[in-house]
């Protein structure tokens, strides 16, 4: 095997393997598309469950014919195939569940590749990977999937708790600055830590989960981030004191349409990603609005809101002066029975002359059209990037994982949006939105496009 290995009669194989959750695998896809367009061959092994979606919503086939040394594998997620998997289910069956399944099918995976398999490109999440990589004797590069700033904060967790940080001593404590994450002591507050900071047990499970397998990804051969040092530089910094392979390779949406606007003339062209069922007559909507005149509003692939939550949002969005395209996810609604859908058969009815209801939208698209003014957005970290390169200012109202840290840092470091975490009040998102969109619309615009310039530039230089 490792004979075979070190020949130089083939290309390198690398073997790319995302946690299972769409905001992942829509990174990580894009890395192994670059990878294809470099020359190597490449498998993308991905659970069953979203396999089906890729290929049930997306042109897969017709795309990997165009890389013959790309293919697609799968494994369990552990799970059945009608498990909701929304919200953190991930966090809650980990180590119970698909930590167990997955590793033992990975191995197998690893064992049987013909040709083997040179490197692995683990999700940083899935620290079992680096276990299986070392049993195999294979070389293993972890991808942090998440910001740069937020896996600095997953790291600084224990460091926060040992000096007394942590726990966080109710809502008077909230604007308490944490000083303890170097380069973040400035602006860094208890409300933007990750929400399970927030719990007053400091031996919570999910704290601990997400702290070990931070703490583990630095054991791996490399580090891959997908930011640009332009944009995360001193945090990266940081990092590299723990580990000195840190590679910033983004942001990789970007990236892949440079290469394949240079090498087929295409703009987003590549293997489609979603999990979800695109509707595409948003950008016949768009197409008829003037320039800038509407702000786009998505909370991502797994976010659920109450149908109190989406009344106000909607009710803010309608008192502006603004239009706006709405993403409202099929099942994304909680409430009782179908209380989801009749909320979302109203608005769509009320909105008709101010705004445009989808179930999903093709958000890469969406963002680079010339009418969106402004992105309403949970935060995830492929959303910032992909506003930020668009240079389109953002409203952040983040939910969970690094969407809080991610937040802070759009509102506070980059100043190229306003952050309403924690709110969900219509005269507040009316006035963010007119803020934004009217009131402070240059400012805004201004500092966004500066920032998008500069990291295309950075772009251009890799």
């Amino acid at each position: 095997m490792e004979q075979d290995r070190s020949s130089q009669s083939r290309p390198p194989h690398v073997l790319v393997f995302p946690l299972p959750l769409q905001g992942h695998i829509n990174s990580m896809i894009k890395l192994a598309e670059l990878l294809a367009i470099a020359g190597f061959k490449l498998t993308f092994l991905n659970s069953h469950h979203n396999h089906e979606r890729l290929v049930k919503f997306n042109n897969i086939a017709a795309h990997s014919e165009r890389y013959p040394g790309f293919q697609f594998k799968t494994i369990t997620d552990g799970l059945p195939l009608n498990h909701p998997r929304s919200g953190s289910w991930f966090l809650d069956m980990f180590e119970d569940t698909m930590e167990l399944k997955m590793k033992e099918s990975l191995r197998e995976v690893l064992v049987n590749s013909s040709p083997p398999v040179d490197c692995i490109i683990g999700d940083g999440f899935l620290g079992f990977a680096l276990d299986v990589a070392k049993e195999l004797g294979i070389p293993i590069i972890f991808f942090r999937t998440s910001s740069p700033c937020c896996f600095w904060v997953y790291h600084s967790i224990p460091d926060i708790i040992q000096a007394g940080e942590l726990p966080i001593n109710g809502s008077e404590d909230m604007d308490r600055l944490i000083t303890t994450v170097p380069g973040m002591e400035t602006y860094l507050r208890c409300r933007d830590l990750p929400t399970f900071c927030r719990k007053l047990d400091i031996e919570d499970s999910s704290m601990k989960l997400v702290v070990k397998q931070t703490r583990k990804s630095l054991q791996a051969d490399a580090l891959i981030l997908n930011t640009a040092e332009e944009l995360d530089g001193p945090i990266l910094s940081q990092i590299r004191t723990k580990c000195p392979r840190v590679y910033a390779v983004g942001p990789l949406h970007a990236q892949l349409n440079t290469r394949l606007n240079a090498k087929h003339g295409e703009s987003y062209d590549h293997f489609s990603n979603t999990l979800w069922e695109v509707d595409k007559s948003c950008i016949f909507w768009l197409n008829k609005q003037p320039n800038r005149s509407v702000i786009y509003v998505s909370f991502g692939s797994i976010t659920s809101t109450s149908r109190e939550q989406l009344v106000e949002l909607w009710y803010g969005l309608l008192n502006s002066k603004t239009k706006f395209l709405l993403v409202v996810r099929p099942n994304s609604v909680i409430g009782k029975d179908g209380e989801g859908e009749d909320v979302e058969m109203e608005l769509m009815e009320k909105s008709k002359d101010r705004g445009y209801i989808v179930n999903w939208a093709p958000q890469e698209a969406v963002l680079n059209h010339p009418a969106i003014g402004g992105f309403f957005t949970h935060n995830g970290w492929n959303s910032t990037l992909e506003s930020i390169v668009a240079g389109v200012p953002m409203i952040c109202w983040p939910q969970f994982a690094d969407q809080h840290v991610n937040s802070r840092v759009v509102s506070e470091v980059w100043k190229i949006g306003l952050d309403m975490k924690d709110v969900c009040d219509s005269k507040i998102v009316e006035k963010m939105v007119n803020d934004v969109m009217v009131d402070r619309k240059e400012e805004f615009a201004k500092s966004a496009s500066e920032m998008a310039k500069e990291d295309k530039k950075e772009i251009k230089m890799v």
